[in-house]
């Protein structure tokens, strides 16, 4: 069972990768372009995961707190938010600052990656896709983003325990 394309926030189990709490990893493909989503779902379908589409940069920040995706699959130019922007927006905010970014885009200019990297994207590919170079990036995103999440999870719990045995003394 691969990927499904859900749309808001009708979340659909799929079985397949989880993350350090046991939970499948979610994905988030954003694009004003219905073929573009339904072609990266499509591609998607080699990883099992929970996906969720939206239309347009506005409600990709809208659908991020409920959906808490893992890896946002971010198109550049799309109506009223941009990816730049969207990218920018969620990795200025430290609550969202960890979601990991894959800007997909026609763009191939200098300016255009030079651009997407000051936004704080974490990756980017240029359209068209080729399946087995996103579904590569994708797995190892979700990798990066599995040992980063448990990497906090730990620096957590050795703190709590420090202020644990701080306050014994």
């Amino acid at each position: 069972m691969g990927a499904t394309s859900i749309m808001g926030s009708d979340l659909k189990p799929a079985e397949g990768i989880m993350d350090s709490d046991n939970q499948k990893n979610r994905v988030l493909i954003v694009d004003d372009n219905q073929a573009n989503c339904e072609l990266l779902e499509a591609y998607l379908d080699g990883i099992a995961c929970d996906t969720a589409i939206a239309e347009d940069g506005q409600q990709a920040l809208d659908m991020v707190p409920e959906f808490r995706p893992d890896l946002i699959l971010l198109d550049v130019m799309m109506p009223k938010l941009s990816g730049f922007e969207v990218c920018q927006q969620l990795k200025s905010d430290p609550a969202t600052s960890g979601i990991m970014i894959l800007m997909v885009t026609a763009l191939n200019e200098l300016g255009d990656i030079e651009r997407a990297v000051e936004a704080g994207t974490n990756d980017f590919l240029s359209k068209p896709v080729n399946r087995v170079e996103l579904l590569k990036r994708v797995e190892n995103m979700l990798q990066l983003k599995g040992v980063s999440d448990e990497n906090e999870r730990l620096r957590s719990y050795i703190q709590q325990m420090e202020e644990t045995s701080a306050g014994d003394s």
